[in-house]
């Protein structure tokens, strides 16, 4: 394995220096790198923290937790205190700012909070640190805890997670006679299409297809075709990053993506070009509000958004068919951090038992199981449900059950044991790039065939994931 990283070292620094030399200029305003200080090269001061945006809002639970380590700290008058950066634009925009600051060493983060895609490839670039392998505890989800380590070792913590879910509209299936409109317990692929079929023949009020997803060109379609390649039995490399998959199974894997995408089930974007597969998190949120599609492929986060308009006679949740992807984000130490060790303890309060509570119970998926079945770990240090309104109702229209969000122990974290994960590499972003474009065709007015496209997509990967 050292000897596999010092490969992927060497491979990753020839493919990074022509994007830092634009991403210098363009969003860091220059600086140089230098050789990594030592945890205790600066004194007390503020702790950076990057981070994509929080979903929970302004002032959301990411924020709070970060101000109650600070209450902490201003308490015991250590002269730290963490200050967070919501860095702006697309998780791909994001990952290309922190690339080029980091490499550059132009800004002075101490922690970045990365997408769980990314650690093999900050890793092995050195932008960020090992970890102490104790800062990742039993509790914390098995399948979750090893989106953090790569080349046998520790590099980040789990923050919150993120898996597949399918989001259900009720109504529309009482409007269509379906009797059976509790999904909660699952269902197969066959049974999805089996109540897409009534629908379409019955046709509920405002309703066009059956379902609708996350397919524009961007990581939504790698989200969506990575659940349908894994739920078809196909993995694409192996625990090294390798590509590892053949003609035959790729054609496996797009066989079963076009049988979710088909016509008569998938609503199409008609803003997209061609009226093409354009919905990204938000469209699909859109639509599915709208009455448009009885189903929905969204993430946790969206539980509480749908509540806003829906009841819960109104709207259900289920695993999805086949096997849903993993997603989330992790914490790490920037290699560049002058307060590593410090940067290191921020990072234990923000992924404790307490914090995990607190994004469960804010929306977020938890990382770790307490969160979801030990109800003597409480959250006490965030405020995790909406302010009164003026009249002093509450606003928070989240189904619970003690405290936590209602399907949380019973159909989330299943979800997150059973998830799979997109390929591991530190060539991520070049095979992400190749997966979304070399799978547009499928979507087109008239597709290639499952051989063709396989082929196509197989010779690609080849060269995006050499040897």
């Amino acid at each position: 394995m050292a000897r596999l990283s010092r490969l992927f070292r060497r491979r990753f620094a020839v493919l990074l220096a022509p994007l830092t030399l634009v991403l210098v200029a363009a969003c860091t305003g220059g600086g140089s790198g230098g050789a990594a200080p030592s945890p205790s090269a600066a004194g007390p001061g503020p702790i950076v923290i990057a981070s994509g945006r929080d979903v929970t809002g302004k002032n959301g639970i990411r924020q709070q937790l970060i101000d109650a380590w600070n209450e902490r700290e201003s308490r015991a008058d250590t002269g730290y205190h963490a200050r967070l950066v919501e860095l702006p634009g697309s998780a791909d925009e994001q990952r290309s700012q922190l690339l080029g600051a980091l490499q550059s060493g132009s800004a002075a983060y101490d922690v970045v909070n990365l997408d769980v895609t990314w650690v093999p490839e900050f890793a092995a670039a050195a932008l960020i640190q090992p970890l102490p392998k104790d800062m990742i505890d039993g509790d914390v989800i098995e399948s979750v805890a090893s989106t953090a380590s790569w080349d046998d070792e520790v590099y980040a913590v789990p923050f919150n997670s993120d898996v597949g879910l399918l989001y259900y509209r009720r109504d529309h299936l009482e409007q269509a006679d379906i009797r059976q409109t509790d999904l909660s317990g699952g269902l197969t692929q066959d049974q999805l299409e089996g109540l897409m079929n009534t629908l379409n023949d019955r046709r509920p009020e405002d309703y066009e297809k059956g379902w609708t997803t996350q397919l524009a060109a961007y990581e939504g379609r790698t989200v969506n075709a990575v659940e349908a390649f894994a739920s078809a039995g196909v993995t694409l490399t192996d625990e090294d990053g390798h590509y590892d998959a053949t003609v035959d199974e790729l054609t496996q894997g797009i066989a079963e993506l076009r049988r979710r995408t088909d016509d008569p089930y998938t609503l199409r974007d008609d803003d997209a070009d061609g009226g093409g597969f354009g919905f990204d998190e938000a469209a699909s949120l859109n639509a599915f509000t709208d009455g448009r599609t009885a189903f929905l492929r969204h993430w946790p986060y969206a539980y509480r958004t749908l509540h806003q308009s829906f009841d819960k006679k109104q709207l259900g949740v289920a695993p999805l068919p086949g096997r849903a992807v993993l997603g989330g984000q992790n914490l790490a130490v920037t290699a560049t951090s002058q307060r590593a060790d410090k940067a290191a303890e921020l990072i234990r309060f923000l992924t404790g038992r307490e914090s995990e509570r607190c994004l469960l119970d804010a929306g977020f998926a938890a990382t770790r199981r307490s969160a979801y079945q030990n109800d003597d770990v409480r959250c006490t240090v965030a405020a995790t449900t909406p302010s009164a309104s003026p009249t002093g109702e509450s606003t928070d229209d989240m189904p619970r059950k003690a405290g936590r969000p209602a399907y949380a122990e019973k159909i989330l974290l299943p979800a997150l044991e059973d998830a799979v994960q997109r390929p591991r590499t530190p060539l991520y972003g070049a095979f992400t790039q190749t997966f979304t474009a070399k799978l547009g065709p499928l979507f087109a007015q008239s597709p290639p065939t499952d051989t063709a496209l396989a082929q196509s997509l197989d010779e690609a990967l080849r060269k995006a994931l050499p040897d």
